[in-house]
């Protein structure tokens, strides 16, 4: 089954690619305009992660954004002829297809889920009747932070964006003689997701417009569907032409050989009015190279927190993957403070930007222990908002998106993310947050973030069969959480609390089953399920079984390591740290053979989150050697600037914090205020770390054959054990590693 889909797959991909250079041709190589770089800026790719393996695709974009900004800008590709039902990349943008629909406002970034998409503008010649699909070619196309452009032949346009938070600039340069125009259509997502509600409205004045319309995509229809409304204007004179259904427009510019127009629009989830408003404050009366500018020195502030020194290629795929960790949490605070609650009221966000678009399953490993270090401002935003969402929805969120509940994954991972900001000093009310994740745990929250939280606290684990869905993930992981509860517990002076989440939080240890060293399903009268380590658990997706139905997104072998609350009990069920090492080390050399492999197997998968930590586990076991081995074997085998660098989906982006953490040679333990000590790639770094001090890291003697950790010093003192604290880093001065072979 899996050789026949994957013969079908590539056979389409190379149809598609052959039918738009061949047939089609792209046409020939266009002079493409050259963009000043900044000193950070210019080591961005932003097609890092847009193609591959489709299901092992990073899920990323070039689109045009500012750093954390709700406009993500940018093009809408398809198979020939405009088909989209097939879920390729789901931010709407594969590198692999070479036909597009046209430039729609926003997508989610790195994640499974398609979303967004809204008010798509395509260029035509041909009036309403504009072509299903335009083709392009990737010679003539360029990206950079805040910029994508692309030369569509069918067309004749060159097609420039560039975004703010809120507003998005299009330029359009016509090569034609006939009659140029735009068409701006309202009912429009990623993929084939129901829009309702699409309605255009134009300015008696004749140059803008405003249009409303309401989602429904893979996460916006789980929660009864998101209203999003759009302001827009244009600098040229047009004849503006609703469609009959009054969901779409025609902007007519007549003949405009070798001149631009430029499309001013911007967005908001609370009123047409808004976006206007957001349009005025964000770009005003600044033109598109202005605007383009503006945001481009918004990323060089941000991508300058951490200055690097390294080779080129290393530098490539360090500031790209630092960029696609600032593209979410999504800004959905307007100019005036105005934003949609999850209770879909509109709130004033007083003394924070309210942000949306968590993917805190992933995210809660690395992504925000990074906003904590690097961007304070956003985790304090995260914290807060994520606040203001139990408050105003009932229960605390586990992936929020837009203004609801999308109930993707599973358990209470903001418990991670809000025990570890407690540990490192972080402002937010405690006793409200704890306040919602007690109310989780007990399963007495509305929205039921623990599917089975009843089941889990009357056994002591997940029975596999009363449970719902992944028996044995969820277990390690409410305990896991539990661990985080108990934090905030203690930290609160609540003692019966905290004693009861500790007591909890060792439930995971209810599912090792010592006969074959591995979390195991169980059933509620305590017989073992069945265990097939080497399955992972898509192939009940494809074969519609339940042969792995008790493990999420992987195997039980990658499972196996995952409980991070109490990483050297863990290591004890094994019965020393050398079988623990052993075991581990079989695991990782078992990785797939190749980075977005089209079967990741059952081996080490540094492409989901589930296992992303394995290989510091080394350190608590005795062996930093081993850890500071596959800490650069990951760095230089599973990542790269290709449109394939990444090992699946960026999630947010998990995988690139990953990587610009271990970069640098410290990595979060989440949930607390460690670090383990790695093995760095770079030369030298300055991390900005807090106002007015910054770490300096001084790698001695590094190479891609000294890989291994001979010492370690901060501010001269020696570092003998493979740990690091959050306050050790932020007090600043120097981080040295003498490195070795």
């Amino acid at each position: 089954m899996m050789r026949i889909l994957r013969v079908f797959i590539a056979i389409i991909i190379t149809f598609e690619t052959l039918f738009a250079g061949g047939v089609s041709g792209g046409g020939p190589k266009v002079q493409m305009p050259e963009v000043p770089q900044g000193e950070y800026g210019q080591y961005v790719n932003p097609f890092t992660g847009t193609g591959g393996i489709p299901w092992m695709c990073g899920m990323l974009s070039p689109a045009a954004s500012a750093p954390f900004g709700c406009v993500r800008l940018g093009p809408d590709t398809c198979f020939a002829g405009g088909f989209s039902k097939v879920k390729t990349n789901t931010s709407g943008y594969y590198y692999e297809f070479c036909h597009m629909l046209g430039f729609s406002m926003s997508r989610l970034s790195g994640t499974g889920a398609r979303d967004y998409g809204m008010f798509r503008v395509t260029p035509t010649l041909c009036g309403f009747e504009k072509p299903a699909a335009l083709s392009f070619s990737h010679r003539n196309e360029t990206a950079a932070p805040a910029y994508y452009a692309v030369y569509l032949p069918g067309a004749a346009a060159l097609c420039e964006m560039t975004a703010t938070a809120h507003a998005g600039l299009q330029r359009y340069t016509f090569r034609t003689s006939k009659k140029a125009g735009l068409v701006l259509d309202a009912a429009t997502c990623l993929g084939e997701d129901p829009v309702e509600n699409a309605a255009v409205q134009i300015d008696p004045s004749g140059n803008s417009l405003t249009a409303q319309a309401t989602l429904f995509g893979t996460f916006s229809g789980r929660y009864g569907g998101l209203p999003v409304y759009l302001y827009a204007e244009w600098d040229s004179a047009a004849q503006a032409k609703l469609a009959d259904d009054g969901a779409s427009v025609l902007l007519d510019f007549g003949s405009i050989k070798n001149r631009s127009v430029t499309l001013k629009t911007a967005v908001s989830f609370v009123s047409a009015a808004n976006a206007k408003e957001n349009l005025r404050a964000e770009a005003g009366e600044k033109d598109f190279d202005a605007v383009r500018a503006q945001t481009a020195a918004e990323w060089e502030t941000r991508l300058s927190t951490i200055d690097i020194n390294a080779d080129k290629n290393t530098k490539t795929v360090f500031y790209t993957a630092l960029y696609h960790t600032m593209l979410m949490p999504t800004d959905y605070t307007d100019a005036n403070g105005d934003y949609m609650g999850f209770d879909s009221k509109t709130h004033k966000a007083e003394g924070f930007t309210y942000r949306t678009d968590m993917s805190l399953w992933d995210t809660c490993r690395n992504a925000h222990a990074l906003y904590t270090l690097i961007a304070p401002d956003v985790q304090r935003d995260s914290l807060t908002s994520l606040l203001c969402m139990a408050e105003q929805g009932g229960s605390m969120p586990r992936w929020p998106s837009g203004n609801g509940y999308s109930g993707s994954m599973f358990g209470d991972p903001a418990n991670i993310v809000f025990a570890e900001s407690y540990l490192k000093g972080m402002p937010f009310d405690l006793a409200k947050a704890y306040s919602y994740i007690r109310q989780s745990a007990e399963g007495t929250d509305p929205k039921k973030m623990r599917e089975d939280a009843a089941l889990y606290n009357e056994y002591g684990y997940l029975p596999d069969d009363l449970a719902r869905r992944y028996s044995v993930s969820q277990t390690l992981e409410y305990a896991w959480e539990d661990a985080a509860a108990a934090t905030l517990a203690d930290a609160l002076g609540y003692e019966e609390d905290a004693a009861l989440f500790q007591t909890r939080s060792m439930n995971y240890k209810n599912l090792w089953d010592d006969t074959t060293a591995y979390f195991r399903p169980k059933n509620s009268d305590g017989s073992w399920g069945d265990l097939r380590p080497d399955l992972i658990s898509f192939i009940d997706d494809i074969l519609g079984t339940e042969m792995v139905k008790a493990y999420c997104e992987g195997s039980a072998r990658q499972w196996r390591w995952s409980a991070l609350n109490d990483i050297d009990g863990m290591i004890g069920l094994f019965g020393s740290k050398e079988t623990f090492v052993k075991e581990l080390e079989a695991f990782m050399k078992d990785a797939a053979p190749t980075r977005g492999a089209f079967n990741p197997g059952s081996g080490y998968w540094i492409g989901n989150q589930h296992d992303i930590h394995c290989a510091y586990l080394f350190n608590n076991a005795g062996r930093p050697d081993l850890t500071q081995k596959w800490v650069r074997w990951t760095l230089k085998n599973r990542f790269s600037a290709d449109v394939d660098g990444l090992d699946g989906n960026d999630d947010g982006g998990t995988l690139s914090a990953w990587y610009v953490f271990s970069a640098l040679g410290f990595y979060p333990i989440a949930g607390t205020d460690r670090y383990w000590i790695g093995s760095p790639c770079v030369t030298a770094a300055g991390i900005a770390v807090a106002p007015g001090k910054t770490l300096k890291v001084t790698v001695n003697n590094q190479s891609d054959r000294n890989i291994y950790v001979k010492s370690v010093t901060l501010n001269g003192e020696p570092i003998t054990e493979p740990f690091l604290t959050h306050a050790q880093l932020t007090e600043g001065g120097e981080l040295v590693f003498n490195m070795t072979h």
